[in-house]
């Protein structure tokens, strides 16, 4: 009976460890997340003056001065708090990421760190070039096209060149965005270009795992087309440069994948063959 008990304790042990592990690597993670949402909140209005430049500067092209407003008394407190979490979870990510790899590495052979790690890698820098250019290239787009909608008068009151709105009985339309509306709608934007440039990653990640083909991919060029244009459309507002630019981004990342995916196989084919392992598929 004791030596029964024994060896269920002895087989329970890494069990224990792993989850002590994970214990570790979660506290670590929430501690650099609260530590970075602390930071951003102290330093929360000039990240919000860095998010509405785009705003800011499709507004500078009408003589139109900058300025949200805040629609609820306790609007600005949650735009604070939001902007603290939002950056927070950015600053925080790497240590994040670091820990998810320090707790799944040890698990993994050699080969598999070797293969896995450089998609860790890349997986936040081609997020951060999604989200750049979603606002320095898609968001002035969008706002100018929103802004278009104005019928006047769109210039200061103090301005002698002031126009007046097309018919003077008639009200007129002038932008008097509400923060937290703002705020939302531009984070929703930088996520999904953000998550868009992560496509080329994450089928390469599945082409190494053998999940996916190059010539699969290949074959259902003509269905991502479509899911393409139904997500610019979807993300972005109704125009059509815009959507064409977005279109043209994330099919060119399509094709990049379609081609890691090519080089992973002809270099997995070479391997094989050099061990005598290949056997050719007979189409």
């Amino acid at each position: 009976m004791s030596h029964k008990s024994d060896e269920i304790d002895e087989s329970s042990a890494p069990l224990i460890e792993h989850l002590a592990e994970l214990r570790t690597r979660l506290i670590w993670s929430c501690l650099a997340f609260v530590g970075a949402a602390i930071l951003c909140y102290f330093i929360w209005q000039p990240v919000f003056s860095v998010l509405t430049q785009p705003i800011c500067g499709a507004l500078a092209k009408r003589g139109q001065a900058c300025g949200l407003v805040m629609l609820k008394v306790q609007e600005g407190f949650f735009l604070a708090m939001q902007i603290a979490l939002f950056g927070g979870f950015i600053l925080a990510f790497p240590v994040i990421a670091y820990q998810l790899w320090r707790f799944i590495a040890p698990g993994l052979y050699r080969s598999e760190k070797q293969a896995f790690l450089p998609f860790l890698v890349a997986s936040p820098v081609m997020f951060a070039l999604g989200a750049a250019f979603a606002y320095s290239l898609i968001l002035p787009w969008a706002f100018d096209f929103f802004l278009g909608f104005q019928t006047g008068p769109l210039h200061l009151p103090d301005d002698p060149k002031a126009p007046v709105a097309a018919d003077p009985k008639m009200a007129g339309i002038v932008f008097q965005g509400s923060i937290s509306e703002y705020l939302s709608l531009t984070t929703k934007f930088i996520l999904a270009f953000g998550l868009s440039f992560q496509l080329p990653v994450a089928l390469t990640l599945m082409g190494k795992a053998g999940l996916v083909s190059a010539k699969g991919l290949a074959s259902m060029r003509r269905y991502a087309v479509i899911a393409i244009l139904v997500l610019a459309a979807m993300v972005t507002p109704p125009d059509v440069v815009s959507q064409l630019v977005l279109f043209t981004v994330i099919y060119g990342l399509y094709e990049i994948a379609i081609q890691l995916v090519r080089r992973i196989e002809v270099r997995r084919e070479a391997e094989l063959r050099a061990q005598g392992l290949w056997v050719e598929n007979d189409d």
